[in-house]
């Protein structure tokens, strides 16, 4: 019998060659092709993936049928593959053996029931099955439901992973045994070094109310409840995506972001490694070779002994994945990485403890510190140079988050983070002098609330307004974005409600000379968090609403200063887009989806076109790109729970195509375990890539 199954699979193999065959599929050597059919016949708009463990690092091809069933997987390095097929409603396949140059057909098999189906559903679908608090439960909470969703969907809970994936919708039996699923919940959310965290939120500023909501829907999940809707299958330009999955790190930690070029010029360090940014969990910063497949690690010094480490943090209560480990341990907290013109990696990098050097402080003649002294700064800069591996500690006064060059001759560094400051360096003074004091400055935000044009005596963000002076607001950028085409900087300002973007014009003699606007999005759009800025001077931005909001300042008919010119007075500038994804039973025309940032395609890295602006799709396994008006997303179906906070594009050959342009995407979930594989699965990059159509090579 065992014989007669082996001489069957093999006719199987070569039907379904000779099938592929008459298909019309040309295939190289390093490519792998074939058609997928069901019972139904063939299968349009599903994922077919070929993944090896031959390589340095996990690989994964993935890529989307046509409206015929049929396949190509492109470019493959020389491997042993498993191939098999994945998509809305259908339950995964048998894994076949290939090798490049095959033609394969797959089986695909339908699912047998609608359970089966929504096992493979972006987790929006079911994050969008939990109940809303009633308007008496709000009553004590500022901004009511606005507010309870602004935390909970894109500053809180969903600001750090997913909400809605296999993991988080169950609770694990590791946990424990309690009386109700509220309790069970107030455990879990108690669990590792985030636990403080955790409660403080849910607990305390949301009055418990998450939990309640969360413990209903995992009720109702463990009973059997499914998704109310079902997600379409890619469509359009969407079946011409081609998916590179690789992973890098180790299965404890996580990374914020990633850079592999000059933001300005994305040719720059072209086929060259990626350096990731694994903020409060390691100082082991990943660097990935996409050309040899492998992952590396730089360790991160720091330059006080003195430093801070978050392996302090301690474990709230034991967590069902590590125990009692404390898995996050790091001086560094590297936030973001950014590579220059000449490929150096600048590092928004904490160098030593916050108290903060003279020549930041009171009677300091130092431009900024004489308007501003700062005291205290939580993190800092830092560049290391890969040709010579030198790594050269950076001593700001201000605190850094984000940071993006200037298009201008200083490659001047704007940073966020600073709170109500915002910093900046002149690298070219620094790499030439070495003197940090002399190379950075920084400014807080003052509208010019009396009208006169220029910077005056103002009142703090507590005082009364003075119609004589003008008004600083503690607006402290997220965010920040050098404008292309100009010399204001922009600011997202998160973690409050409604939130708001500000533009800073630094003036010809900083900080002096610093004037600000503040705008504030209409309803329903609230929640902003992370944003980017096109050529045009447009800025785009992730609303926890459900909305990507554009802001174009062109459009302001009213007076950009002055005593009314102090949040809401250019409704007119905003545009608000519905991001895509059901909405809440209790709130069906917003989405569910909570996008963490938005970055604009500036030099059409991705092929969409430039100044396509990119949200994270972080409810959607992947990332949504704006394109006429209508969302285009990019979805990765395997490993399931894909959750990204910032990307980059990159265009490695601009003769190439494209095979020669994408964008790069890292896993930027706190807790890489809770993705499909579970505990041992380690943080991912992707590189999407957008070929003309779904058969390209």
């Amino acid at each position: 019998m065992r014989t007669f199954s082996i001489v069957l699979a093999g006719v199987l193999l070569v039907a379904c060659q000779r099938s592929a065959d008459e298909a019309g599929i040309p295939v190289d050597a390093d490519d792998i092709a074939g058609v997928v059919t069901s019972g139904g016949g063939p299968e349009a708009g599903v994922w077919v993936i070929a993944e090896t463990k031959d390589l340095g690092t996990r690989f994964a091809r993935i890529v989307v049928t046509d409206d015929q069933g049929r396949y190509l997987v492109p470019d493959l390095p020389d491997a042993d593959y498993e191939l098999w097929v994945r998509g809305y409603g259908l339950v995964d396949s048998a894994k076949t053996a290939a090798r490049p140059g095959s033609n394969v057909d797959l089986a695909a098999v339908v699912a047998p029931d609608a359970a089966s189906a929504a096992e493979v559903y972006p987790a929006a679908y079911w994050y969008a099955m939990m109940d809303l608090p009633a308007e008496d439960e709000l009553a004590e909470i500022p901004g009511g439901l606005n507010f309870y969703l602004t935390w909970v969907k894109n500053m809180g809970c969903v600001g750090c992973h997913q909400l809605g994936q296999r993991s988080t919708r169950t609770l694990p039996a590791s946990l424990g045994t309690f009386e109700s699923s509220e309790q069970a919940w107030m455990r879990r959310i108690s669990s590792g070094q985030a636990g403080g965290n955790m409660l403080r939120l849910a607990a305390e500023a949301l009055k418990g109310l998450p939990v309640k909501y969360m413990a209903d829907w995992t009720d109702r999940i463990a009973a059997g409840e499914l998704p109310a809707r079902q997600p379409a299958r890619p469509q359009g330009v969407e079946r011409n995506v081609v998916a590179t999955v690789r992973d890098w790190s180790s299965p404890q930690f996580y990374m914020h972001d990633l850079s592999g070029t000059d933001r300005r010029d994305p040719t720059v360090n072209a086929y060259g490694p990626l350096y990731g940014a694994p903020e409060l969990s390691t100082d082991e910063m990943p660097i990935l070779d996409p050309v040899a497949n492998t992952s590396t690690v730089y360790d991160v010094p720091v330059r006080d002994e003195d430093t801070p480490t978050t392996n302090d943090d301690p474990v709230v209560a034991s967590s069902p994945y590590w125990g009692d480990e404390r898995i996050w341990d790091s001086r560094s907290n590297i936030h973001n990485p950014m590579l220059d013109q000449e490929g150096r990696v600048w590092l928004t990098a904490r160098i030593r403890g916050p108290e903060n050097p003279d020549f930041c402080r009171q009677g300091s003649d130092h431009p900024s510190a004489a308007l501003y002294p700062k005291d205290r700064s939580s993190r800092h800069l830092a560049v290391l140079d890969p040709k010579s591996g030198e790594y050269t500690f950076v001593d700001t006064c201000f605190s850094t988050h984000h940071l993006q060059f200037a298009y201008d001759a200083a490659n001047t560094l704007w940073t966020s983070g600073g709170g109500d400051v915002v910093g900046w360096l002149d690298t070219r003074m620094f790499l030439a002098t070495g003197d940090a004091a002399a190379s950075q400055g920084w400014a807080p935000l003052i509208l010019d609330t009396n009208g006169n044009g220029r910077q005056d005596a103002w009142t703090e963000p507590d005082e009364a307004p003075d119609p004589a002076l003008d008004m600083r607001v503690p607006n402290g950028f997220y965010a920040v974005m050098p404008e292309p085409r100009g010399n204001a900087i922009w600011g997202s300002n998160a973690f409050r409600y409604p939130g708001s973007i500000t533009r800073l014009l630094p003036g010809e003699d900083p900080p002096s000379t610093s004037l600000a606007e503040v705008y504030y999005p209409p309803l329903p759009g609230f929640g902003v968090r992370g944003a980017d800025i096109d050529k045009n001077g447009v800025v785009w931005v992730s609303l926890g609403s459900g909305h990507l909001g554009a802001f174009d300042r062109r459009k302001c008919g009213g007076p950009l200063n002055g005593p009314e010119a102090t949040g809401n007075h250019c409704p007119e500038g905003w545009t608000l887009y519905d991001l895509p994804g059901p909405g809440f039973a209790d709130l069906p025309e917003f989405s569910v989806e909570s996008s963490y940032y938005t970055w604009v395609d500036q030099h059409n890295s991705l092929g969409l076109g430039e100044d396509v602006p990119i949200a994270t799709g972080n409810l959607f396994d992947g990332v949504h790109a704006l394109v006429d008006g209508e969302f285009v997303t990019l979805r990765i179906p395997y490993p399931l729970g894909f959750y990204t906070k910032g990307f980059e594009g990159r265009i490695d050959d601009p003769e190439a195509g494209w095979k020669g342009r994408g964008i790069w995407v890292p896993e930027g979930d706190r807790t890489p375990w809770l993705m499909e594989g579970g505990k041992g699965t380690k943080p991912i990059v992707v590189h999407f890539q957008v070929r003309p159509d779904p058969l390209a090579k």
